[in-house]
């Protein structure tokens, strides 16, 4: 059994289905915060209902900051492998936000992590984000360089994560891996996401916000692959890594049972292209109204996703010319236009 947190979320619900896919019984956590609209984690979780056969996905209503009843809902239902999708998510949020971030991803992930200990969960996975690469400009963006400049508290809070999970790795002997996820997008994404945003505005005629003057490059990543990602790495617990050097320490491997990979599309593409792909694929031109950069966002992503290839043997590919387009095809059918 597999316990997901944020499982009602974009990616939460995309690894669900592949899970219930290939035949895995699945504990959903969701608390189905307001951040934004409810009702599309809810349409996420019907779907996945719909496809599970009786008693093979369970949805429990819980805040992952509740560590009370996270220990509960791990001891009575004893998952063997935890993914740990569950996060406060939004870099500019987080700027206005900052308590929400601290509970959700700090407190939240502290609950996480001593409920897999105590039950000796066998894998944790968990999400971890680009943003950790904060002020770095050495393109593309490899685990082995270090994080020591984030420019957002969401980007602080992921690499925290990555530490806290480095320490019970190293105090317990809790396998886990954290996956630093680039620019995710697809059917059933975020609202408050650039597609999402691009999408809505471009077919109401209104005009779409481009920072940094349209001079953006984002390394789009496909929602499938992503949770064809983390199902791989679900599927191959982290180890300590036998040529690990504490003289000469490698941030992306550890003497310990703790890894962390990038998942990436390894195309950084520049924004006008992407906005470009989108109004073809909508059928309509965008209104551009170009903006200065927004405090706590970088100018470019890229990643190298070469250590998650050598691991796993799989790196994301899929196109944008791809992905936008069975992105613009769900969105119409879901929003009827």
């Amino acid at each position: 059994m597999i316990l997901v947190t944020g499982a009602a979320g974009f990616i939460g619900a995309a690894v669900c289905e592949r899970l219930l896919g290939r035949g895995e019984a699945v504990i959903g956590l969701d608390n189905l915060n307001p951040y934004y609209d409810p009702a599309l984690k809810r349409a996420r979780l019907a779907r996945l209902e719909a496809m599970a056969p009786q008693g093979r996905f369970t949805f429990v209503p819980l805040d992952v900051a509740d560590g009370d009843g996270v220990a509960a809902l791990v001891a009575a239902h004893r998952p063997d492998r935890v993914i740990h999708l569950a996060a406060q998510a939004g870099v500019r949020y987080s700027i206005e936000n900052p308590g929400v971030y601290i509970q959700s991803n700090l407190v939240g992930f502290g609950a996480v992590l001593e409920a897999c200990r105590h039950q000796h969960v066998t894998h944790l996975v968990y999400a971890s984000s680009s943003s950790v690469y904060g002020g770095n400009r050495q393109l593309p963006f490899s685990e082995q360089q270090p994080v020591n400049h984030p420019v957002s508290l969401y980007a602080a809070t992921k690499k925290a994560n990555e530490l806290m999970a480095h320490t019970y790795s190293h105090l317990y002997g809790l396998p886990a891996t954290g996956l630093r996820f680039f620019t995710v997008y697809g059917p059933w994404g975020r609202p408050d996401m650039a597609p999402m945003l691009f999408a809505r505005a471009i077919l109401a005629g209104e005009p779409i916000k481009v920072f940094n003057q349209g001079r953006m490059q984002r390394d789009f990543t496909y929602i499938d692959d992503i949770a064809e990602g983390v199902i791989r790495c679900l599927d191959k617990p982290a180890t300590a890594d036998p040529s690990f050097d504490p003289l000469h320490p490698d941030p992306a491997t550890a003497a310990v049972p703790h890894r962390l990979f990038n998942i990436g599309n390894s195309q950084p593409i520049p924004l006008l292209r992407f906005i470009e792909v989108l109004e073809g694929a909508l059928g309509r031109e965008a209104i551009r109204d170009l903006q200065p950069m927004q405090p706590g966002d970088v100018p470019a992503t890229a990643a190298d996703t070469s250590a998650l290839e050598a691991w796993v043997g799989f790196r994301p590919t899929t196109p944008i010319e791809l992905g936008v387009t069975r992105f613009a095809s769900w969105y119409r059918d879901y929003h009827g236009c």
